[in-house]
């Protein structure tokens, strides 16, 4: 029997840097797509950067055909104009998802930190260093809003493995976990 193959992408929203995160899930393995960034701010007009990130997460989605869309949720902070401007590189990323046809899926920056760290509070860093364990890459990003995005694609992974009948099954700490996903143990060669 073949096993089922989809690709979820990844997005980290930006006016300014928007990273993007690409990978494919064969059965129970995740693997490393793509990862990259796009750099809006290097266009001055505010609506032309709309359009840019639009127009690329468009083509993202017709080159890898992805079967899921996740998206990190705006972080609320103090500055009214950059939320403005943060919302707005979200909706036209979730608008180019919707038309192509994909659902879309939300997820809150602590969330996906907790996802793939366990703690809704680490730094960047160590979402990177575990993601570099989980997806077997070593290279590291110039932009960490590449490997922010792979996080969210990551943790909408884990989501939904979760979701799966037979799939949420409860462990009673770590040693029951690795007992019961074998597959899941890396180790050093």
């Amino acid at each position: 029997m073949q096993k089922k193959t989809s690709i979820i992408l990844g997005i980290d929203p930006g006016t300014i840097i928007m990273g993007y995160g690409l990978v494919k899930v064969t059965g129970n393995k995740i693997s490393l797509l793509e990862m990259g960034v796009l750099q809006p701010g290097k266009v001055k007009d505010s609506y032309k950067k709309l359009q840019l990130i639009f127009n690329t997460v468009s083509g993202l989605i017709t080159k890898y055909q992805p079967d899921t869309f996740a998206i990190e949720a705006p972080f609320f902070g103090k500055n009214v104009q950059s939320m403005l401007k943060l919302g707005r590189a979200q909706g036209v990323a979730i608008a180019a998802a919707m038309r192509h046809g994909l659902d879309v899926t939300e997820y809150s920056p602590k969330k996906v930190k907790q996802s793939i760290t366990g703690n809704g509070n680490a730094a960047k860093e160590q979402v990177m260093k575990m993601l570099q364990q989980i997806l077997s890459f070593t290279e590291d990003p110039k932009h960490y809003d590449a490997t922010d995005a792979l996080a969210v694609a990551v943790c909408h992974y884990f989501q939904q493995k979760t979701a799966l009948p037979g799939n949420g099954e409860k462990v009673s700490g770590w040693k029951d976990f690795l007992a019961k996903n074998p597959d899941k143990l890396k180790t050093k060669k």
